[in-house]
């Protein structure tokens, strides 16, 4: 099955599972709103593909897993999305949840997000339960404390950071979740799987950088010029636009290099390519570089 049939299929009965009579019917849908219609599904893809990578021995906890992240991910956007933070009116093209819902019901889509992840990936029949402490561990450790999404969203509220310690934290600690659960989930080594989710991370927050400086609000479905008006790190102001185009090109390469020798890895090589196109295409970069020259 393609992968992205498996993330929505699942996504999907994750969320049936909240919608159900009794339940406050507007916090379902600003769930929902959050969740669908999903962006490119990096997170959930790139975790799949490494499950693939090291056998897909079972599929069910390849997906939970896969749909955690994706949950997660989504929860960090609303709250980042909120006025006391980016104060975001839209998201993917359309109105954020704060925005269509109000406040209330988006921090308490964002806060009901993060447990349903947990309970979606606790309620999975497995072959190899001992597995599970250790994917609650790896998917705990991206969003949590002491280094994972919460940690990079609160370098925002400290006087001084570094901008890697930001950015590891804000986007790269649950890349390197999904690509070491992603492995977990399937039976391999983790931790052989780190240093490509590390990599894509912070080719990724670098890509978010470049493109809130330089891209076309409506194609990101996301307003832009957030960084500067929030003096948030940004490799972008710290580097420039062409060092930043620069420094993207390079972790993409760093990303590619680090794909483990597997069956998988010209399939996976393949995957981060086209992102990083996906993400600031080549054509664009030379713009930018041209332009700044």
């Amino acid at each position: 099955m393609d992968p992205m049939v498996r993330i929505d299929l699942a996504l999907e009965a994750a969320l049936a599972c909240t919608d159900v009579p009794g339940a406050p019917p507007r916090l379902c849908a600003a769930v929902r709103h959050a969740v669908f219609p999903g962006g490119a599904r990096v997170r959930p893809k790139l975790c799949l593909a490494v499950a693939l990578a090291c056998g897909d021995a079972e599929p069910e906890l390849a997906d939970a897993t896969a749909v955690a992240i994706e949950l997660l991910h989504c929860a960090s956007l609303v709250h980042d999305d909120l006025p006391c933070f980016d104060d975001a009116q839209t998201r993917r093209g359309l109105p954020s949840v704060h925005t269509a819902y109000g406040e209330r019901l988006a921090v308490l889509a964002g806060d009901a997000l993060i447990v349903l992840a947990f309970q979606t990936l606790g309620c999975v029949r497995t072959k190899a339960p001992h597995r599970l402490s250790r994917l609650f561990a790896l998917i705990g450790n991206g969003v949590g404390m002491p280094m994972g999404i919460v940690a990079g969203q609160a370098w925002e509220c400290e006087p001084r950071v570094t901008l890697r310690d930001y950015q590891r934290a804000k986007t790269g600690a649950l890349f390197a979740a999904a690509t070491m659960a992603g492995a977990e989930a399937a039976g391999g080594v983790a931790s052989d799987w780190a240093a490509l989710g590390e990599w894509l991370g912070e080719a990724y927050q670098a890509a978010d950088d470049i493109r809130d400086v330089a891209a076309d609000p409506s194609l990101i479905g996301k307003p832009i010029g957030r960084d500067m008006a929030l003096g948030r790190p940004s490799i972008a102001s710290e580097l420039g636009l062409s060092g930043a185009v620069t420094h993207f090109n390079q972790l993409v390469e760093r990303a590619v290099d680090a794909v483990p020798a597997c069956h998988g890895a010209q399939r996976l090589r393949a995957i981060v390519r086209a992102e990083s196109e996906r993400l600031v295409p080549a054509a664009w970069c030379r713009e930018l570089l041209r332009v700044a020259a």
